[in-house]
């Protein structure tokens, strides 16, 4: 008699963690270099983003698998469906982890995760240029598939010594940013308020800026600091707006939701520390501390959030039997 398995129903959104996890472990490794903190806490915070990486792509196939519906409907979701880019996103990062470890592993995996990237962001472009799209459904969660990807497709390219990818990369994530940045402000100058359960994704907004810093300063051969000082400072301000909107944005309560927040503050963070290790000096050495230690402090409290949720069984809203439907719903 077979045995039946039984696997959480995961969002794409759940990629995520990822992001906040590598973002976090990348400003460690820099803070080592230019700090001398301890090296250990950047590379123990890459094993668990690698191993959340894992368990999230299994279960994400998974989901493919025995819970098609839910995936198609994820897919075709005006706001949902932006996360799957994420899928890419996440293993271009993972890739950038093991690189010091596994030079020819971490390369197959970025190309995998490239060509995932420019696939998904192809697609979904394609679908938003057919229009009929509702104004309420453009939330920040736009920029991920081109915006995101871009960027880290350039991060991650120059890592590997090819800088001409990674500036082919980085112009299409910043004409993409500034594109749909326009249509996102003009959706909250005049829509109608966001819906609760949806703003956390404006986490999002905190990104492009300092996620486009850190993709300038690895992609450009000369010296970055004018532009990357003022990417910068663009991330600075969407942080102080995203503070002052917060208990706005947490009327829902706490959720998984949240880890949008964590790849731009953690990129918020590791863009002055690599100015830093640059060797420049002047107002990024006051900035970085403060920078490093929020990002810090938010993911540990998002991890710690998630971490409960999760054994209050609120983590997932549905659990199926791999290849026996249907779906069975889990206590919320």
């Amino acid at each position: 008699m077979s045995r039946r398995i039984s696997l959480p129903v995961i969002p794409a959104a759940f990629f995520g963690m990822v992001l906040g996890l590598a973002g976090l472990s990348t400003s460690w490794r820099v803070a080592h270099t230019v700090w001398g903190l301890p090296a250990i806490v950047g590379e123990i915070l890459a094993a668990i983003a690698i191993v959340v990486w894992a368990v999230v792509a299994i279960l994400y196939a998974a989901k493919w698998l025995a819970a098609r519906s839910d995936a198609v409907t994820e897919a075709f979701h005006p706001v949902q469906c932006c996360f799957i880019g994420l899928a890419g996103v996440a293993t271009m990062l993972v890739a950038g982890l093991l690189k010091p470890y596994a030079f020819g592993l971490a390369a197959t995996t970025f190309i995998l995760g490239a060509t995932w990237t420019v696939a998904f962001a192809v697609w979904r472009t394609g679908e938003l240029w057919k229009g009929g799209r509702e104004k309420a459904a453009s939330t920040p969660v736009l920029y991920l598939p081109t915006v995101a990807g871009g960027f880290v497709a350039a991060t991650i390219a120059s890592a590997f010594g090819h800088l001409d990818w990674g500036q082919l990369a980085l112009g299409a994530a910043t004409f993409s940013w500034l594109a749909i940045e326009s249509v996102i402000v003009h959706r909250f100058f005049t829509a109608a308020e966001m819906p609760v359960p949806l703003r956390p994704t404006m986490g999002v907004q905190l990104a492009p800026g300092p996620v486009g810093a850190v993709a300038f300063i690895s992609a450009y051969p000369g010296d970055p600091t004018f532009f990357a000082h003022a990417l910068i400072g663009y991330g600075l301000l969407q942080a102080l707006v995203l503070i002052r909107l917060m208990s706005w944005i947490r009327e829902g309560g706490f959720s998984a939701s949240f880890w949008a927040f964590t790849f731009g503050a953690t990129a918020l963070s590791t863009a002055p520390l690599l100015l830093l290790a640059r060797g420049e000096s002047g107002m990024i050495s006051w900035i970085a501390p403060v920078t490093f230690a929020a990002a810090n402090v938010l993911v540990v409290a998002v991890a710690i959030g998630t971490i409960r949720l999760a054994i209050q069984g609120k983590l997932v809203a549905k659990s199926v039997s791999l290849g026996k439907p249907p779906l069975t719903s889990i206590p919320t």
